[in-house]
């Protein structure tokens, strides 16, 4: 765990690391065949186990206009962001569903920590 999880320097907001996310459309189709995957009203999750930790996020137009999806990715990024530390290696891909729009930072974090404790993707810290 000797690597920076964030970038941020004097004056820069901490943001998640590129090497983290995924973007090749490639990835998320093998995610998608492969992967197992749960859901809520507002986001749905699908991982497959894997030898890094990469992650994911989809949202489509039916979320709403260019506004309002890139402010949900925002905040499922930073929800994710915070959890690193604690969950396992694979690949993950949080879907915003159209309910996503309306909802606050901290609804969606409680439906992240729902998706990830119910798949037990969350690593035994001891």
């Amino acid at each position: 765990m000797g690597r920076a999880l964030l970038t941020s320097g004097p004056g820069k907001a901490k943001r998640m690391q590129k090497n983290y996310r995924i973007r090749k459309n490639g990835q998320f189709q093998y995610v998608y065949r492969k992967g197992k995957g749960t859901s809520t009203p507002r986001i749905a999750l699908t991982y497959i186990r894997a030898g890094k930790l990469q992650v994911g996020f989809s949202v489509s137009k039916k979320v709403g206009n260019a506004v309002v999806r890139n402010r949900t990715k925002r905040r499922l990024r930073e929800c994710f962001r915070l959890r690193i530390p604690k969950l396992t290696r694979g690949f993950y891909i949080f879907t915003a569903r159209p309910p996503a729009a309306l909802s606050t930072y901290h609804q969606l974090e409680q439906d992240m920590d729902k998706l990830l404790t119910r798949m037990k993707l969350f690593r035994d810290t001891q």
